[in-house]
């Protein structure tokens, strides 16, 4: 009985594992699949209010966007970062930047950005796909 009790176990945990792992594999190509044109209007309706995102912009309320994708976290000239960002350490790939506009605050506690994350799983893959854009 112990035997059927285990192996049921593992099953379950194997079932659990491949379950996370494919919520976490569609997340990642929903960022994917998001719309460029669509997220430069989310964009403006949700981020420029306190971001730019063009190149040579100066900062605002938080840095400049432009040329995020790739660029390691808390490294523009000129703008004040939060103690707790400077120690995060991250970089702006597109697959952390979906986890951080999920709920900032929950990645890097104490970060300056007010912003509660996006309600809107599409929302946030079109804003990636246009940061993406920007080079």
């Amino acid at each position: 009985m112990a035997r059927i009790s285990t192996s049921a176990v593992r099953v379950l945990t194997a079932s659990i594992a491949a379950a996370g792992f494919m919520l976490a594999t569609g997340a990642a190509q929903a960022a994917q699949a998001g719309d460029a044109a669509a997220g430069k209007d989310v964009f403006m309706d949700n981020c420029a209010v306190c971001h730019t995102a063009e190149k040579g912009a100066g900062n605002k309320i938080g840095p400049n966007l432009f040329g995020v994708v790739g660029r390691k976290s808390a490294t523009i000239a000129g703008y004040m970062y939060s103690p707790a960002m400077m120690k995060a350490n991250l970089t702006w790939t597109a697959a952390q930047l979906q986890t951080y506009l999920m709920g900032p605050q929950k990645v890097v506690p104490g970060t300056k950005m007010g912003f509660p994350g996006f309600s809107d799983p599409k929302d946030e893959a079109d804003v990636i796909a246009y940061l993406v854009t920007l080079k």
